[in-house]
């Protein structure tokens, strides 16, 4: 009774969670995801979303309200083992079953599931809280995030230079070094479909770049990766963008009329000449916004110290004031 139990939930989570129309290349217009809501405590949009790309490719998105990031995760599947890409911002399964949801997307052999391989884009939490739901999984290898762990598993020798390979059986998806945003960021190419998941490196949304020149650099070695290669689509880590190229407010729950996720080969061409136009602390060029958040919150916390300054300056000045007069007035 418990494993028919376990089953009927397998089953019951998925249909609520899985749209599993295959979305042709040239279909990503198509391709729609819940917008969250205003106020979630009113919303039944299930708390995950799977769009089936092929039979050996699905793209997995956390709801906005089950998380504002609103990450994306992807799932590649070879003939020996599978890739996921990512494992979004909540950790707590009954928020958001993900292991169990991409674990039941994974093909059989008898009793056995094909082995999954976890690795991530770079290490912000809202692209690894999920690991904790894969790690005590039989037949899962979930990588770490730190550089160190990182350069030793793809054997980068000369980090950020070099190409890694990840062989799935039947497919092959080539691992890129892309810091800049974050100092262990890679980027993957699949071969079979084209597809290029470039994680907070490049997507439609806020382009945060902590080190510039690593920015500057990683958008150049992609450049020259991909100008000899087909590229179906660019697949980002979230859409924080309206259609019309407008950022969502921080911290929204509620997307409405979003921008499609893929962006394109020609982004990824013309990203070093995007990326060297940045200031290093705050540029929009097109509908692409870039900044260093360390110095923005400098900055912000600086206005902060100011005004206080002003108002600590202005109470002392009143009190002056107010002193020098009772002490006229004494006399």
């Amino acid at each position: 009774m418990k494993s028919l139990s376990t089953r009927f939930f397998l089953l019951i989570t998925m249909l609520a969670c899985m749209q599993a129309n295959a979305v042709p290349a040239m279909g990503w217009a198509d391709m729609s995801w819940n917008e969250g809501a205003a106020d979630c405590a009113t919303s039944t949009q299930p708390p995950l979303e799977v769009h089936r790309y092929d039979a050996r490719t699905y793209i997995l998105r956390e709801n906005p309200c089950a998380t504002f990031e609103a990450p994306f995760m992807y799932l590649l599947i070879g003939s020996k083992r599978a890739l996921l890409i990512d494992t979004g911002d909540v950790a707590d399964p009954k928020k958001v079953p993900l292991a169990q949801t991409v674990i039941h997307l994974l093909p059989t052999n008898g009793s056995s599931t094909l082995p999954l391989l976890v690795l991530h884009t770079h290490g912000h939490l809202d692209h690894r809280r999920g690991d904790g739901q894969f790690k005590s999984l039989p037949n899962v290898q979930v990588v770490p995030t730190d550089l160190a762990h990182v350069k030793a598993f793809f054997g980068f020798a000369d980090w950020p230079n070099g190409i890694a390979h990840i062989e799935l059986g039947d497919r092959t998806v080539d691992v890129l070094p892309t810091p800049g945003h974050y100092p262990s960021h890679i980027s993957f190419y699949d071969r079979n479909t084209g597809l290029f998941f470039s994680g907070d490196f490049l997507m439609p949304g806020r382009l945060i770049i902590d080190n510039t020149a690593a920015d500057l650099a990683s958008a150049q070695r992609v450049a020259d990766f991909v100008k000899n290669r087909p590229v179906s689509a660019v697949l980002g880590g979230h859409i924080e963008l309206d259609a019309q190229g407008n950022t969502f407010d921080f911290g929204s729950t509620y997307h409405p009329n979003e921008h499609v996720l893929p962006l394109s080969k020609d982004d990824l061409l013309a990203f070093p000449a995007r990326v060297a136009k940045f200031n290093g602390f705050y540029t929009q060029d097109g509908m692409f916004v870039m900044f260093n958040q360390f110095r923005v919150l400098g900055a912000e916390l600086g206005i902060v110290v100011l005004v206080l300054a002003a108002i600590v300056a202005a109470i002392w000045c009143f009190w002056r004031r107010r002193k020098r007069r009772r002490n006229h007035e004494a006399h």
